[in-house]
């Protein structure tokens, strides 16, 4: 799952409350829902007994997917597809665990394969923009603290095109995440991984939560940005 950037500041009034401590509330609790949702559904054996590294050769083999390597790591919640080296990267709860949890993240990581085998438009849009959001993300911090101490209002500005390439990764990424999502639901089902009932609501719980962390990631973006636009627009 793809790590997100708050940003920070000094306080700044009722402006920083409502823009960016709001946003970071929401934010929290946005992953202490995740963790939730992982921990009670990591608790729930799933029928098919099959582990969430053996669930993610079955999806790729029945999409004729050949080329993607499935491998674990030492990473809780830190399951990610990576384009670039064709890995599908699973932490070892899911790795090795039949848990309906764990089957639900493997397959919507899955489901990111899918899309780059497809071409995906929003990933390969995403993937494009990954280099100047890097980029920005090292920048941020050094451009804020500089802008605040020196009173530079052009390193405020240039933070503020910093926060807009954010924003636009974090609005990219929201179609991304949504249909890998919604393609590991499906397959899931048609595959008979999951059975209807139980163990078909706790994947969408999952799932559904782990969707918030992102929405929580584009409203947190946007109020920073926000805010330092007040922020310059005030000096």
């Amino acid at each position: 799952m793809l790590s997100y950037y708050y940003g920070g500041g000094m306080f700044y009034g009722n402006n920083w409350l409502l823009l960016v401590g709001v946003p970071l509330i929401i934010g929290l609790l946005a992953q202490w829902r995740v963790s939730h949702a992982f921990k009670k559904w990591g608790e729930v054996r799933a029928s098919s007994n099959i582990t969430g590294a053996e669930a993610a050769r079955e999806i790729l083999q029945a999409a004729q997917i050949h080329d993607v390597q499935v491998l674990e790591i030492n990473d809780y919640l830190g399951d990610h597809y990576d384009p670039t080296s064709k890995r599908l990267c699973l932490s070892t709860n899911v790795y090795n665990t039949p848990s309906v949890a764990a089957l639900g993240i493997a397959a919507h990581e899955t489901g990111h394969a899918i899309q780059h085998a497809k071409a995906y438009a929003p990933l390969k849009a995403r993937m494009a923009i990954v280099p100047v959001t890097q980029i920005a993300s090292q920048m941020l911090p050094f451009i804020i603290f500089g802008g605040f101490i020196f009173h530079m209002t052009g390193l405020i500005t240039l933070g503020i095109y910093c926060y807009m390439i954010l924003l636009a990764f974090q609005l990219i990424t929201l179609p991304v995440e949504f249909d890998a999502s919604r393609r590991a639901k499906i397959i899931l089902q048609q595959m008979g991984i999951v059975q209807p009932g139980n163990e078909v609501a706790g994947v969408n719980k999952v799932l559904n939560a782990a969707a918030l962390t992102y929405v929580a990631a584009f409203i947190a973006t946007l109020g920073n940005l926000l805010w330092l636009m007040s922020v310059r627009d005030r000096r």
